[in-house]
């Protein structure tokens, strides 16, 4: 056979798996349909590229609510430390941040793209532009793969890393769960995760654009009555609803979404309970006491929310202040406390940071990322059925992945 390994995707995974493999004395061919590797990393971020969490082991499975102890295996022998390490000796120097996210200290993603094709190439990897469109099989074992055209490259190892179904335009349209399924995998139901939520109604659209930092967050399942995650940072209102780090992170623990079954519950004044935050509010009524309800509170509320918070006290925008009466006052800290907005769906799963489901871990085994079901096939990334909150944690899944298929893989 003319190669060692062939690596199907020049992601975080597929780029991290065939330096490895290289790195052994493997020859290895990468394909990649787009016209560049790294094509989905240099848009991540925001174009800044969380490339890891600065944190140990245990903590970083704990951050993986899809499978995180299938990665046990994986992340004990390249951890987040490690990822950094790796990264910094390719002479990318790193920075934490809040929440021990780890970023490039040039904020650029694309840097973080460059230092990856570089180890590729540095180690021998051959790099082909082509997209493949099946595997070859025989007896149980596979044997290399088919391009779209007719062509065909053969290898004693495939390792698959082609991305989930969100970001179609980076080349991550979910392509490589039909190959998995085409080779016997169970694939398990795709859905967006990370991903922003579309309000049940229509107020949220009226604070379009408004970033709300340092608040804190419950999201509740109204069919159980159970509060199936909290958080505390940054988020923001769309035309559509809810996005923003919290948001994000939140909509990982919505399963079986349906419209009203979940509620973001966002505390607007966190550092304040009940008693203080109505004692702020009552300075307020007085320093504006001839002012209107709706005009009294621009010292206490952002402009945008002011007219839905108004609405919702029942309070007519029209009354002095000095006239709101002491129930309603306290009714109104409690909304302020506990400001809901209604769920209905999801946004699209192409607008997902990342995607929930696919090639089952029941079916790789965790040690090796082999299949269980086709010899020499291996599999890495977020085409596994593993995904984890937004703070670094998914691509710290691609690269421990990639890094055990391609010291897994037989030479």
């Amino acid at each position: 056979m003319k190669y060692d390994v062939i690596v199907v995707g020049a992601g975080a995974a597929g780029m991290m798996a065939a330096g490895t493999a290289a790195g052994r004395g493997l020859k290895v061919c990468l394909v990649e349909k787009n016209s560049i590797c790294g094509k989905k990393i240099r848009i991540t971020g925001k174009g800044r590229c969380n490339l890891t969490n600065n944190c140990d082991v245990r903590t970083f499975i704990s951050s993986v609510p899809t499978n995180g102890r299938f990665l046990y295996g994986a992340a004990s022998r390249f951890s987040p430390r490690d990822t950094m390490d790796f990264f910094e000796r390719l002479g990318l120097p790193l920075k934490t941040e809040r929440g021990n996210r780890v970023f490039p200290q040039s904020d650029r993603a694309a840097d973080v793209a460059e230092k990856l094709v570089g180890y590729v190439q540095s180690s021998g990897v051959e790099v082909k532009n082509g997209n493949v469109c099946g595997l070859l099989t025989k007896d149980g074992s596979v044997y290399g793969v088919k391009l779209s055209g007719g062509g065909e490259i053969h290898a004693k190892s495939v390792i698959l890393c082609c991305g989930g179904a969100s970001y179609p335009v980076t080349g991550s349209d979910g392509s490589g769960y039909r190959l998995a399924a085409e080779a016997g995998h169970t694939v398990e139901k795709i859905r967006p995760s990370l991903v922003p939520l579309v309000e049940d109604g229509n107020d949220c659209r009226g604070m379009m654009g408004l970033s709300l930092k340092n608040i804190s967050i419950k999201a509740a399942d109204n069919k159980t009555g159970r509060t199936v995650y909290t958080d505390f940072g940054e988020l923001l209102f769309t035309h559509f609803g809810l996005s923003g780090p919290v948001i994000l992170s939140a909509s990982s623990h919505m399963v079986n979404m349906s419209p009203g079954r979940y509620s973001v519950f966002i505390d607007l004044k966190p550092a304040l309970n009940e008693e203080k935050l109505d004692a702020r509010l009552l300075r307020d009524f007085e320093k504006y006491k001839n002012r209107d309800f709706i005009n009294s509170l621009q010292d206490l509320l952002p402009h945008k929310i002011i007219p839905v918070a108004v609405k919702r006290s029942g309070v007519s925008a029209g009354t002095k202040c000095n006239s709101v009466p002491r129930g309603v006052r306290r009714d109104f800290v409690k909304l302020l406390k506990s400001f809901e907005i209604k769920i209905k769906s999801f946004r699209p799963v192409e607008e997902a940071i990342v995607t929930s489901g696919g090639v089952s871990v029941r079916e790789i085994d965790p040690k090796t990322m082999e299949s269980k079901l086709v010899n020499g096939l291996y599999f890495a990334g977020e085409m596994i059925d593993a995904d984890g909150y937004t703070g670094g944690f998914n691509l710290q899944i691609a690269f421990c992945t990639g890094r055990l298929a391609g010291n897994s893989v037989k030479s």
